[in-house]
């Protein structure tokens, strides 16, 4: 079962219909709602932390489940989520020289499994203000 950390963002269901379509089951639940020792229970065979206002400490018990299971399964951060991931591992969010909101650019990968079948470059949408 897939665990989609909804921190208070509407996009949430947006994503978890995306993810229920990969795999049977993607749960959502809200980043105040459990306890770790609730979602440790429910056997979560990955997290999505969802996008989402304020920042990574304030996000409930976000920093919390990637404390505790960055070693142990995947873990997906989507905007807040990619910055708390980021902040974890010793990264600073800071204000970008320049937003990018509702930019594009191209993309450039180097062929990892996460980009299978999708050309590089490629070209994507970029909605930020903030950089790890």
């Amino acid at each position: 079962m897939l665990l989609l950390l909804d921190n208070y963002d509407s996009f949430t269901y947006i994503l978890q219909d995306y993810f229920s379509q990969l795999q049977s089951s993607c749960t959502v639940i809200r980043n105040d709602d459990k306890t770790i020792d609730e979602i440790v229970g429910l056997q979560p065979s990955g997290i999505i932390f969802s996008p989402g206002p304020e920042t990574p400490s304030k996000a409930g018990i976000m920093m919390q489940l990637i404390s505790h299971y960055y070693d142990k399964i995947p873990l997906l951060g989507i905007c807040l989520g990619h910055q708390a991931i980021g902040e974890f591992f010793g990264a600073s969010l800071v204000k970008a020289k320049m937003p990018m909101h509702g930019r594009t650019s191209l993309i450039h990968h180097e062929h990892h499994p996460l980009f299978h079948n999708i050309n590089t470059p490629f070209q994507a949408m970029r909605y930020h203000s903030l950089i790890l």
